[in-house]
C-alpha cells in the first residue's frame, strides 16, 4: 500500500453501494455528515490506486454509513478510507457552458478521450479546464470593501459576460488588497482580499460550493436579503403553455406522464425555445439512448436567438445505466450550477428528467439504511426532499442590483401513468404549474400531449398584471373562457359517445366542434415545422384573438353535417395559417380565406 495515504478510517461492512466505516484509533479527524470520503481498495492487480468517492449519510459514534458513487466490487472489509474534510461540492467558474458532466461534475468528454468508452473506477477529473486562458477584467480597485457575491471582475464566456464574484463563503466584509488584469487560467490568482479576521485570501476565477446547501443570496443595503416575487412569464414559444398554463420566471412546474407520452420531446422543446439565458438539463435516471440523442442534437441546433444551443447549455448526465447513488446527487449538482448563474443576474432554466428516477435512487439508499419507509417504500422524508429542490428556484436581486431567476421544471414518470403515486403527489403539492401528459392524446398524435382538462397553472392569475400590460386587458378572461369551452366540449363528447350525434342538439354539436377546433389549431403544435415549432407571444395573441372572434360569432347552420363541414374547412385553413410565416403573402391569403368562410355561416342581421 502507498505510504503517502493518510487514512483516518477503515471499512467494516459492505452492502451494495452502502459502506460502513469506522474511525481508526488515534485519528483526531471526526467524521461529519455529508462529508466526502475516499475508499482505497487494496487491489494488487490495479494499475493505479482506486479512490472510490463516497458521501457520509449517517454517523453513530465512531461508525458512519456512506453511499459510494461507484460500484463497490473489489472493496473489502479493512480497506482504508481517506477524509476530504469538505462536503460534496462542485467547481464554479468560466468554462461550464457547453459541457457534459456526470452527476459528480466529471467531464464525460475528457474521460472518454482519456480512457475510451469503458471508464475505470476511482477516476476524479477537474470540472474546469485548467489550461484554458480567460481575459480577466477587474471592475473594483485596491481598497474596495466588499461582501460575499460582490462582483470583482468579468470574463467573456460564449457570448456571456461571466461575472467573477467574491466567494460565497466569505463572512462579513473583505477589503481588496491586490487585483490585476490579464489572461489567466482558472487556477491562477487574480486578486487578494483581507478578511475581517485579518487573514489574507487569494482569489482565482473559480470557487467551490457544496451542492446540498443553497448558495446564499447577496446581502443588500442594511444587510437585508431580497427575494422577489415572480412577476414575468417564462416564454417557451409553445402556445399551450404560454397562453393557458404559463410558468413564471423563477417559478416551479412539473410534467408528469406515462411512458411514450412525449415528456422528453416536450422538455427538449422547452429547453431549446425558452426565452432564458442559461439552460441546465439534468438527466437523472432516464434511458441512455434519450440522453445520447440530446447530446448529439443540441450542438447542431439553434436557440430562439439564433445562437448555437450548447453555447447556453450545461448537461448533467447520469442515466439509468450509471451509478444510482450519483443519480441522487446529480440533481443537486445541476441546481447549484443554476444558482451560480442566477447570482450573476441571468435567467436560468433547469430541466430535471426525471425526478421519479431520482426519488427511486433515494428509496434504494433509504432501504439499505433500514430507515422507516413511507408510502410505496419511499423514504418518509420524500415530501420535504422534493420541496427542498424545487424551492431553490426563485427570483433574487443580485449584489449589483440586477435581477436573476432560476426556473425549475421537473418531469415525473409515474408507473402506468398513475398520478396518485407519492412522487407525483408530493410534486403537485409543491409546484404552481402542472402539465399532465395524456397517453390517450399521445395515441391520437395530439402533440404536445398535455391534457388541458387535467392541467393547471396558478401563475395565470398571478401574472395577470404582466399580461395586461404586454398583451391586453382581456387576455386572462379570454383564456379562462376558452378553458371553459374545452370542458363543455368534453362533456358533450361524452354524451355523443353514449347517445350518438342524434342525442344532442345542433347547438351542443356546435360547441363540441368549437372545442375541437380550438384543440386542433391552437393547443397542438408541429415540432417539425420551421414556423409552427416556436411561436412568438405576439403571434399567439393574434391567433388567440382570432379564435375568440370565431367561436363568438352568431352562427347559423341547417344541420350537423353543415356544422362538421364548416369546422373541418376552418381547421384546415387555420392549420395552414400556422405554417405560414408572419406577414407573408401566404399568411395574408389564409387570413382572408378564414374571414370569407366565417362570413358565409353567420346570421344575416340585415
Amino acid at each position: 500500500m502507498n505510504n503517502t495515504i493518510k487514512a483516518t478510517a477503515r471499512v467494516v461492512s459492505i452492502q451494495d453501494s452502502l459502506v460502513s466505516i469506522e474511525t481508526l484509533t488515534g485519528s483526531d479527524q471526526p467524521l461529519t455528515k455529508n462529508e466526502v470520503i475516499y475508499i482505497l481498495p487494496a487491489r494488487s492487480d490495479a494499475k493505479h490506486q482506486e479512490r472510490l468517492k463516497a458521501e457520509v449519510l449517517r454517523i453513530n459514534g465512531s461508525i458512519a454509513d456512506a453511499q459510494v458513487f461507484e460500484s463497490t466490487a473489489g472493496v473489502s472489509v479493512g480497506d482504508l478510507v481517506e477524509q476530504s474534510a469538505e462536503m460534496l461540492s462542485v467547481e464554479l467558474g468560466p468554462g461550464l457552458l457547453g459541457q457534459v458532466y456526470d452527476g459528480l461534475q466529471n467531464p464525460l468528454d475528457k474521460l472518454a478521450s482519456e480512457f475510451g468508452y469503458f471508464l475505470p473506477k476511482g477516476i476524479d477529473f477537474p470540472a474546469l479546464d485548467g489550461n484554458a486562458k480567460w481575459a480577466f477584467t477587474p471592475i473594483v480597485q485596491t481598497g474596495t470593501v466588499l461582501q460575499a457575491s460582490a462582483v470583482i471582475g468579468t470574463v467573456q464566456e460564449r457570448g456571456f459576460t461571466h461575472k467573477i464574484m467574491l466567494p460565497f463563503d466569505v463572512q462579513g466584509e473583505a477589503t481588496v488588497s491586490w487585483i490585476q488584469e490579464g489572461s489567466v487560467t482558472v487556477n491562477e490568482p487574480v486578486a487578494k482580499i483581507k478578511l475581517a479576521s485579518g487573514k489574507e485570501r487569494t482569489l482565482t476565477l473559480k470557487q467551490r460550493w457544496p451542492v446540498r446547501k443553497a448558495i446564499p443570496q447577496p446581502l443588500l443595503k442594511q444587510n437585508i436579503v431580497q427575494r422577489m416575487y415572480p412577476h414575468e412569464p417564462l416564454i417557451t414559444h409553445l402556445r399551450l403553455i404560454d397562453s393557458f398554463f404559463p410558468i413564471a420566471k423563477g417559478g416551479m412546474g412539473c410534467i408528469p406522464g406515462p411512458f411514450g407520452a412525449g415528456k422528453t420531446v416536450l422538455q427538449n422543446l422547452i429547453s431549446r425555445n425558452s426565452d432564458v439565458d442559461i439552460v441546465i438539463v439534468v438527466a437523472c435516471g432516464e434511458r441512455a439512448g434519450e440522453v445520447v440523442e440530446t447530446i448529439t442534437e443540441f450542438p447542431k441546433l439553434k436557440d430562439v436567438k439564433g445562437k448555437t444551443l450548447m453555447d447556453r447549455t450545461v448537461i448533467i448526465c447520469n442515466t439509468s445505466s450509471m451509478p444510482v447513488a450519483a443519480r441522487e446527487a446529480s440533481i443537486y449538482t445541476g441546481i447549484t450550477l443554476g444558482e451560480y448563474y442566477r447570482q450573476m443576474g441571468l435567467n436560468v432554466l433547469i430541466i430535471a428528467d426525471s425526478t421519479s428516477r431520482w426519488a427511486q435512487a433515494m428509496r434504494e439508499t433509504s432501504g439499505r439504511l433500514e430507515e422507516i419507509p413511507g408510502e410505496e417504500a419511499f423514504p418518509a422524508y420524500l415530501d420535504s426532499a422534493i420541496k427542498g429542490i424545487y424551492e431553490r428556484s426563485g427570483v433574487i436581486k443580485t449584489a449589483d442590483q440586477s435581477e436573476g431567476s432560476l426556473t425549475m421544471i421537473g418531469t415525473v414518470s409515474p408507473a402506468g401513468g398513475n398520478f396518485e403515486e407519492p412522487v407525483t403527489q408530493s410534486t403537485l403539492g409543491t409546484v404552481k404549474t402542472f402539465l399532465g401528459l395524456s397517453a390517450d392524446r399521445a395515441y391520437k398524435r395530439f402533440y404536445p400531449a398535455v391534457d388541458p382538462l387535467l392541467s393547471w397553472s396558478r401563475y395565470l392569475e398571478q401574472l395577470q398584471p404582466w399580461f395586461t400590460e404586454h398583451l391586453s386587458q382581456s387576455w386572462v378572461d379570454n383564456v379562462q373562457d376558452l378553458l371553459k369551452l374545452l370542458k363543455k366540449g368534453d362533456t358533450i363528447l361524452q354524451m355523443i359517445q353514449v347517445t350518438g350525434e342524434e342525442g344532442i342538439t345542433t347547438e351542443d354539436f356546435v360547441i363540441y366542434q368549437q372545442a375541437l377546433f380550438l384543440d386542433m389549431v391552437y393547443l397542438q403544435q408541429d415540432a417539425f415545422d420551421a414556423v409552427d415549432v416556436a411561436v412568438p407571444l405576439a403571434r399567439q395573441q393574434e391567433s388567440l384573438n382570432r379564435i375568440v372572434a370565431l367561436v363568438n360569432m352568431p352562427y347559423q347552420f341547417d344541420d350537423k353535417d353543415a356544422v362538421r363541414d364548416y369546422f373541418t374547412k376552418l381547421t384546415g385553413l387555420f392549420k395552414n395559417l400556422n405554417y405560414s410565416p408572419t406577414n407573408s403573402s401566404e399568411y395574408k391569403d389564409y387570413c382572408d380565406k378564414i374571414d370569407q368562410l366565417s362570413k358565409s355561416v353567420i346570421i344575416d342581421k340585415s
